[in-house]
């Protein structure tokens, strides 16, 4: 990043511990995407934000625009980071993937789920060697519907492809999936509750949707048993992102 982030959390308030899905501190909750081309534009929001947020997002966009070095520093400056890359390809391509960023000291990741059992357990195998690193499957994006996947011939609805999926990353070691908070209280009813639950596609009652289809609110989300959510533009575009995301923090715990 442009200039150094500050060391400001404790180091209890940022250690990482894969079974704390349901801790009483709604931040360990909340992750802030950050989609912005720029580290600078990156470290102005984590500055903006303060201590109200221990986990951000570093996606496809960021990511290819800065490199590695943006992940480097969120995690030296005290930050957790959610690398959400959505790793797809061959198991040996995805394994090396997965054992490059583990060295970067990542907390979360992603896969596709749809990109087989054997393609997934590469990824848990080579996550390893970061103890605290949870691989999470995404199963069917936030922005695709039923009608989405009949045209890419899968027949059926969202919620089973959901399922489906899950079942199959969760029997091949991943410690959660990520998916719309639609889909959230059936995967807990059949799957139960010892892996996490990631929900992108959260707007704040009365947001605007933007490209995302099958959203729900922080509170709904959290109720339906969620144990993280990623909010974006809501945060990061709000005229106060500190505020707007102590609001959240309230909704979440409320």
């Amino acid at each position: 990043m442009a200039a150094a982030l500050p060391n400001r959390m404790p180091d209890d308030s940022v250690s990482y511990r894969r079974n704390d899905l349901r801790s009483d501190d709604p931040r360990q909750r909340l992750i802030v995407a950050l989609d912005v081309s720029t580290a600078a534009a990156a470290q102005r929001i984590v500055a903006a934000v303060g201590d109200s947020v221990l986990t951000y997002k570093v996606g496809m966009q960021l990511y290819t625009a800065e490199g590695p070095r943006v992940v480097r520093d969120l995690v030296t400056s005290g930050r957790r980071v959610f690398l959400d890359l959505k790793y797809h390809d061959i198991p040996n391509t995805v394994g090396a993937a997965v054992t490059e960023a583990a060295k970067l000291s990542v907390s979360m990741l992603t896969v596709h789920a749809a990109g087989s059992g054997n393609m997934l357990r590469a990824a848990v195998e080579a996550a390893q060697i970061n103890p605290g690193l949870m691989v999470l499957a995404v199963t069917v994006l936030t922005s695709m519907d039923a009608n989405d996947l009949e045209k890419i011939g899968i027949r059926g609805s969202v919620e089973d492809s959901v399922v489906r999926l899950a079942t199959i990353a969760l029997a091949n070691g991943c410690q959660g999936v990520v998916t719309s908070a639609r889909e959230v209280s059936t995967l807990r009813a059949e799957l139960g509750d010892r892996f996490a639950i990631v929900t992108p596609g959260v707007r704040p009652a009365g947001g605007n949707a933007g490209d995302q289809v099958r959203i729900a609110t922080p509170a709904e989300a959290i109720a339906s048993g969620a144990s993280h959510i990623v909010v974006g533009r809501p945060i990061t575009e709000a005229a106060d992102p500190a505020a707007e995301a102590r609001a959240i923090l309230g909704q979440i715990s409320g």
